[in-house]
């Protein structure tokens, strides 16, 4: 883009993505808390990294108004990692991840998008709302916490949902959490806070390298979650980002946002925060509050750091009530209630595709293997519906010694088959005309079964002539077949068709 384009991004709309930007920071900072709790580290990693992340985006994102900080969707899966080695892996694992996404930015892999069909991202928004409830779990488990907790909860859930009937100017999961934090202190209620889980940054963050051996049998330990963050980061990214177009009729850059994440996260990794990627629901909460421009990608970065230092104390004091209660109707909010509906409206293929993304999500609790295994059944499930439509009729000539096949439909190694099976080797006949006009050749499969047909009819001792090749298939043939090395069908007449 241009410098004065990008001067518009940044200033075009200064008060709307001010306002915005502070909005966004309010609401950001319980769930930042709340995804660091969800990966079992500090909430100051979780805040430390929304900033960075958030600020970085606002500057190399592709995408002006969108909101990138720590995220449910990368934390969950550290949660292991963390458990097993520590938070200096992490925070490797998290450098790593935005290494990858920088190369996945330069190779223009944003172009994959257009693979995700929409049932495997249903499947994926739906599989990343249970990871998030699920996660809620312990802090309501009877035997690790008190009963007051569920009252708590219920009324942070009361005050989420209703106090939009009052005003939507002030987000309500912050009302929840400055109701429910002055009833804790109020009544001085023995119930679990932040500050149990660990403390709260009341410094600025410092640049550093994490202590861990530079080996290869370090990179053996993150390299899965380095890969597995980088995809689930960018799916989520892309996925985010198409949302923000559609809701303000624009279009973005998705490569260069694959760049800009994967700064963010390399970035991240050297002041302590752990990896990120898009909001879907702090974006569009920035897109209705007015904001469009990078600026208030990069307020609401600023000014989430501000209200954690400045405030530090007090939100240690906020009862984990509060937060369960937030993630609770991020989960719901998150999953697409819609789509069990539509299970039996939809075709059956879509639903097994949408089912079978959040069923492998939920047992791996990998959102990049469950959205893999969503496009492989997507593009098996297409495979199947194409090969259907593939058919081969023929023709015999009055005199009774020339039979003419005419192929219709995408010839490739699903309809190899189909193909074969169409033509009578044992009929009495001089010669076969194979009529391509209205197919075309994709694949090595689809060359080799046109080679067999032909080496099985010359055995025969009857010419084959193939037509209407265009210019593709006639070039896969000519590379690939055994016409031109010796092969069975030397001799055969290939007739490409004009365009």
């Amino acid at each position: 883009m241009t410098l004065t384009e990008y001067k518009h991004q940044w200033f075009g709309n200064i008060k709307g993505d001010l306002l915005s930007g502070l909005v966004v920071a309010l609401a950001l900072i319980p769930e930042a808390i709340a995804f660091s709790l969800i990966a079992g580290v500090d909430p100051k990693v979780g805040l430390y990294a929304s900033f960075s992340i958030a600020v970085i985006t606002a500057f190399a994102g592709g995408r002006p108004g969108m909101i990138s900080a720590a995220t449910a969707a990368t934390a969950v899966l550290m949660v292991t990692l963390v458990k097993e080695h520590g938070l200096e892996y992490l925070l490797a694992a998290t450098i790593l991840a935005g290494l990858l996404q920088i190369g996945a930015g330069f190779m223009r892999l944003g172009f994959v998008m257009r693979f995700v069909s929409k049932s495997v991202m249903t499947g994926f928004v739906n599989a990343l709302a249970v990871l998030i409830f699920l996660a809620q779990i312990p802090e309501l488990d009877p035997r690790l916490v008190p009963s007051l907790t569920y009252v708590l909860v219920a009324l942070g859930l009361a005050i989420i949902y209703l106090f939009p009937y009052l005003t939507k100017a002030i987000p309500s999961p912050l009302v929840t959490i400055v109701v429910l934090t002055v009833i804790s202190l109020a009544f001085s209620l023995d119930v679990r806070s932040v500050g149990d889980m660990g403390q709260l940054p009341d410094t600025l963050p410092v640049f550093l390298i994490p202590d861990i051996p530079l080996n290869f049998a370090t990179l053996q330990v993150i390299w899965p979650y380095s890969v597995a963050v980088a995809v689930v980061g960018l799916l989520e990214s892309l996925m985010t980002q198409t949302i923000v177009d559609e809701e303000t009729d624009t279009l973005s850059n998705r490569d260069q946002e694959c760049i800009g994440q994967g700064l963010a996260n390399t970035f991240t990794g050297f002041i302590g925060g752990m990896a990120g990627c898009a909001m879907i629901g702090q974006s569009v909460i920035n897109v209705k509050s007015g904001g469009r421009g990078r600026l208030s990608t990069f307020v609401a970065g600023v000014m989430l750091l501000v209200f954690c230092v400045g405030l530090g104390d007090l939100v240690a004091r906020i009862p984990m009530a509060a937060l369960v209660a937030i993630m609770i109707m991020v989960s719901i909010g998150t999953f697409s209630w819609g789509s069990i509906a539509a299970l039996r409206q939809h075709p059956t293929s879509s639903s097994v595709v949408m089912v079978a993304t959040v069923a492998v999500v939920i047992y791996t609790h990998n959102l990049a293997l469950g959205v893999g295994v969503g496009v492989l059944l997507s593009g098996i499930f297409f495979a199947w519906k194409i090969a259907q439509l593939f058919e081969i009729t023929s023709t015999l000539s009055p005199d009774g010694r020339r039979r003419r096949y005419v192929v219709e439909g995408q010839f490739f190694f699903a309809s190899v088959n189909d193909f074969t099976d169409a033509f009578d080797f044992k009929e009495n006949i001089d010669r076969v005309t194979v009529d391509i006009s209205k197919s075309h050749i994709w694949d090595i499969s689809s060359v080799a079964a046109l080679d067999s047909v032909i080496s099985k009819f010359r055995r025969q001792g009857v010419e084959v002539e193939v037509i209407g090749l265009n210019r593709a298939s006639a070039t896969l043939v000519d590379h690939i077949s055994l016409h031109d090395h010796g092969g069975a069908i030397v001799g055969t007449v290939f007739a490409v068709a004009k365009p």
